[in-house]
């Protein structure tokens, strides 16, 4: 048996994790990289490996990094299963449908600038009509039940507590004779963060794959990570500005929409208006009341009221159309502003960003971990000036990071991840991580006793 590392090796997204058992391959993940714009399109493009020779997939969740490349996969004549939770199933369907969107909306923009003259066109990585063409192809199946991807292979979906569907994978594989257990833990939420149900540890597992995002660090507590976002509304409001949030349509979007609600609830801030501008989102919110199986008790009891934390507040406006989306970047009264994508990388953010930055009234707040040379990262790493669209924006806002937003495991969990199952674990591989944090992660399990620990470069294949 093999396992070919083929994204999320050596830094955080494209996530795609290529087992052959039994003379079968089955993909685990099929995501989007993002990185250097040049880079990210060739690579995404091309996969290294023959689409038409996979015989099965199995997603961990929704999130792009993780599934948006599918599209691609079915392109280039992948026509078998793709296993997913049934809340996955569901806001796949849209995120890969708005990706699709996304991918032909940006390519046209760049194709009308005046610097394009002369030169070919700009093709969309894929069409909309390409990211619906996946739906047929999704097998949905319910958390902690038993199913057979390809033979000799017993999977099964736990909780991951990450976002609205997400699951770690166990594996019971035979091969040859040989019984072992590989678990992936795509994924890794929090405990005690609102909406979703805590994440499910690993045990018995032979082999894992599994993520090292925060590997070098813990979480605050998620308490305070509010009260520094409360902070940055007040602050804002206060010199008359917009805080203005690139969000992850799925699952951030959702929280800082519920602690926004209590902020205002409590008169912690003023009443002003919020906007969750993002197509996606909408369409979100109805999968995630078709779903209260993904939420904790209290949001179930939320749901059971009609009092859910993403539709019970009476300041929030889902905005639907461009010209609603335009008619935001007129107004100079202070609001907050929810924006996808979480990485400033496409979509209608990139509008509101060129719009606001030169502002020293507005705020820029980031509420997630960003991919190296994305938008996202540049702006929390401060830099002064910054290309939207190709054009040069000196950034005069507020930048303000708020880490324990994170629906990442921290480093404090990770470890705890990895040991549940340290008695029979003979290695574990670190993805969906950086190398700094990948390696502290690493040290911190060797003080752990845990010395087989691998981090494996992109391509790498493993016998197992």
């Amino acid at each position: 048996m093999q396992i070919r590392f083929h994204g999320a090796a050596h830094t955080v997204t494209g996530s795609q994790h290529l087992l052959e058992i039994n003379g079968s391959k089955l993909l685990l993940d099929c995501g989007l990289y993002q990185g250097r714009r040049s880079e990210t399109y060739e690579r995404n493009l091309n996969f290294p490996f023959d689409p038409r020779s996979v015989n099965a997939v199995i997603l961990s969740h929704a999130h792009i990094d993780h599934s948006g490349n599918l599209p691609n996969l079915v392109r280039r004549g992948y026509d078998g299963p793709i296993y997913a939770t049934r809340a996955t199933v569901d806001l796949s369907n849209i995120m890969l449908s708005d990706s699709g969107h996304i991918q032909e909306a940006d390519a046209k923009f760049v194709n009308k600038k005046p610097s394009r003259r002369g030169n070919g066109p700009i093709e969309p990585l894929y069409t909309q009509w390409d990211a619906e063409e996946v739906a047929q192809y999704f097998r949905g199946v319910d958390y902690d039940v038993e199913f057979e991807p390809v033979p000799g292979v017993i999977a099964r979906f736990v909780e991951a507590g990450h976002i609205l569907g997400s699951a770690a994978v166990s594996l019971e594989i035979e091969e040859k004779g040989r019984k072992l257990r590989i678990w992936f833990s795509g994924d890794i939420g929090r405990f005690k963060l609102p909406l979703l149900r805590d994440p499910v540890l690993p045990d018995a597992v032979d082999y894992m794959v599994m993520e090292s995002t925060y590997g070098d660090k813990p979480h605050r507590d998620p308490e305070a990570a509010f009260v520094e976002f409360r902070d940055v509304v007040k602050r804002t409001v206060g010199r008359g500005g917009k805080v203005i949030v690139p969000a992850f349509a799925v699952g951030r979007t959702q929280e800082l929409v519920y602690d926004l609600n209590q902020m205002m609830h409590d008169g912690d801030v003023p009443s002003i208006p919020v906007y969750v501008d993002s197509p996606l989102a909408v369409n979100t919110t109805q999968v995630f009341k078709d779903h209260p199986e993904c939420f904790d008790p209290e949001t179930r009891e939320f749901v059971r009221e009609a009092r859910h934390p993403a539709l019970d507040f009476k300041m929030l406006t889902y905005i639907k159309s461009v010209d609603e989306s335009k008619a935001l970047n007129e107004r100079k009264d202070p609001m907050v502003i929810i924006s996808a994508s979480g990485m400033a990388e496409t979509g209608r953010i990139l509008h509101h960003l060129r719009n606001n930055i030169e502002n020293p009234n507005n705020t820029v707040c980031i509420a997630s971990w960003q991919a190296p040379h994305t938008l996202g990262r540049r702006l929390a790493d401060r830099e002064n000036q910054v290309k939207i669209y190709g054009e040069v924006y000196k950034r005069k806002c507020e930048v303000a990071t708020i880490g324990g937003l994170s629906a990442h495991a921290g480093q404090d969990l990770l470890t705890e991840y990895a040991l549940a199952s340290n008695g029979r674990l003979k290695q574990i591989f670190l993805v969906h991580g950086e190398e700094t944090p990948a390696m502290a992660l690493k040290e911190m399990l060797k003080t752990k006793g845990m010395e087989c620990v691998h981090y494996p470069d992109l391509h790498e294949s493993v016998e197992i």
